[in-house]
């Protein structure tokens, strides 16, 4: 008896192939507080290891892109450092951020030039050396000039990074680092897709701090560059506490993401309280649009240790489920839940 075998044969679709897509998460405020390199010199054994603070965040950020907000200037590793006003923080704080799963941080803020052109160089130096990009402060022109475009699952998609000000500190040179100006913004952003971003970040420092409302001025700037078509997210920092997020059209704004990591000198509750956002982006017939929307509530308890929680992967306590509370009630404000929002889950 002959007995013949055949390979199975594979089977097939006729369906059009699934759209281009990717996943964007977006950090708050990294505030380095005095307490906090203490907190990291005391984890770190004879060093300093900002992981452990960090470490809370970890699932939360995966996606095939991260982005931070980095408040604060960065030194060498020798010291010293300070805290508020004129903040100078380790440079093991890019480690941290970039060992948890950030991808790249926004670095102008009203803290950029608290310690003058130098700590605009040590800064994006201990991020280079940490395999983290960055953009918003700059040490060159042709630095300035170069739109930052980064790989997230295959496509390409920009960051632009923007503040209000510098603490009444006038910047040395005009490119040092970005200040809010809507023709700015734009033509930066045109000149991205110019270069290639399929997709277009705005990482935004503005808002009154310390106020969950977002101002008229957040909300009528956000309308402004939204209506364009060379912008298309907006992810605000700045206030320390956790603002509302609203869709414009087709388009998200996240007002204000609150403090990722920080421990003022007099904590106000809704200080050590934060967002992480999480956007799933799509191609479609007419371009990119972000179709779906979640956000992480996080918490920074001050222990000892001190540490940041993710607060959809611990277990319940009367201060988290305030937490948890507190800045749904603040993300929804505007209506986003009736627009798609919704919490994240583990």
């Amino acid at each position: 008896m002959v007995i013949t075998t055949s390979a199975p044969v594979p089977a097939t679709s006729s369906g059009p192939p699934p759209p281009r897509s990717f996943t964007l998460a977006a950090g708050g405020d990294v505030l380095i507080h005095p307490a906090l390199t203490d907190q990291a010199t005391a984890d770190g054994g004879g060093g300093r290891d900002f992981v452990p603070l960090f470490e809370g965040i970890r699932e939360a950020l995966k996606a095939d892109l991260a982005l931070c907000h980095l408040e604060v200037p960065l030194g060498a590793k020798e010291g010293p450092f300070f805290g508020y006003p004129a903040f100078l923080a380790p440079p093991e704080v890019a480690t941290g951020l970039a060992d948890v799963g950030y991808d790249s941080c926004s670095t102008a803020s009203n803290h950029t030039l608290d310690r003058g052109v130098s700590a605009i160089g040590t800064t994006l130096d201990a991020l280079d050396a940490a395999g983290l990009k960055h953009t918003g402060s700059f040490r060159s022109p042709e630095e300035a000039a170069t739109p930052l475009l980064l790989d997230a699952n295959g496509v390409k998609v920009a960051q632009l990074s923007f503040t209000y000000g510098f603490n009444g500190i006038p910047l040395p040179d005009p490119w040092r680092a970005n200040q809010i100006d809507p023709d700015k913004i734009l033509a930066d952003a045109r000149a991205a897709r110019a270069a290639g971003a399929e997709v277009v970040v705005l990482s935004v420092q503005w808002g009154n701090e310390y106020q969950h409302e977002a101002t008229p001025d957040q909300k009528a700037l956000a309308r402004q560059l939204l209506a364009d078509p060379a912008l298309d997210l907006i992810i605000g920092t700045h206030v320390h506490v956790v603002q509302p997020f609203e869709k414009i059209g087709t388009k998200w704004v996240a007002y204000g993401l609150g403090n990722e990591v920080a421990r003022h000198a007099e904590p106000r509750g809704v200080t050590e309280e934060g967002a992480i956002a999480r956007f799933r982006f799509e191609e479609g017939p007419d371009g990119w649009t972000a179709v779906e929307a979640s956000y992480t509530p996080t918490l920074v308890e001050l222990g000892p240790p001190i540490r940041l929680v993710d607060l959809t992967r611990v277990p319940v306590t009367a201060r988290r489920t305030e937490a948890i509370a507190r800045t749904e009630g603040v993300v929804f404000s505007l209506g986003a839940n009736q627009q798609g929002l919704v919490r994240a889950t583990p």
